[in-house]
């Protein structure tokens, strides 16, 4: 089945930044939507912080990361991309790729919609 590998997380200094990666095993038509999800320290939830749709290539921020984020695709390398800049302490947590394999009523997609999941990888940006 497909997989997503996530990789790209580490620790910084406020104001660096850092770029994460998402591989995806068997990229296919089937995925519609793509995102990342952050899970903050001691918070047992992710929360959608970029997404993108596929076909249109079109994308959507939470308010927190709007204008620092940048979400993006590459299918010839088979990969999703999250360019993170000017961090903050706040934006540490573990990031997770994920992706949607139906049709999107809605952009962004619910998250109930995101049915693969990667493992997540770390970012840790100290003050």
């Amino acid at each position: 089945g497909q997989a997503l590998t996530e990789s790209g997380g580490g620790s910084v200094q406020a104001g660096e930044s850092l770029r994460l990666s998402c591989e995806v095993s068997d990229w296919t038509d089937r995925i519609y939507a793509m995102g990342w999800f952050r899970q903050a320290p001691g918070k047992g939830r992710e929360e959608g912080v970029a997404h993108i749709h596929i076909a249109g290539n079109v994308t959507a921020y939470d308010d927190s990361v709007q204008g620092r984020f940048t979400i993006s695709q590459d299918r010839a390398k088979n990969s999703l991309f999250l360019q993170m800049n000017a961090l903050k302490p706040e934006d540490s947590g573990i990031y997770t790729c994920a992706a949607v394999h139906m049709k999107l009523t809605q952009f962004p997609p619910p998250k109930y919609q995101y049915n693969i999941w990667g493992q997540g990888t770390q970012v840790t940006v100290s003050s």
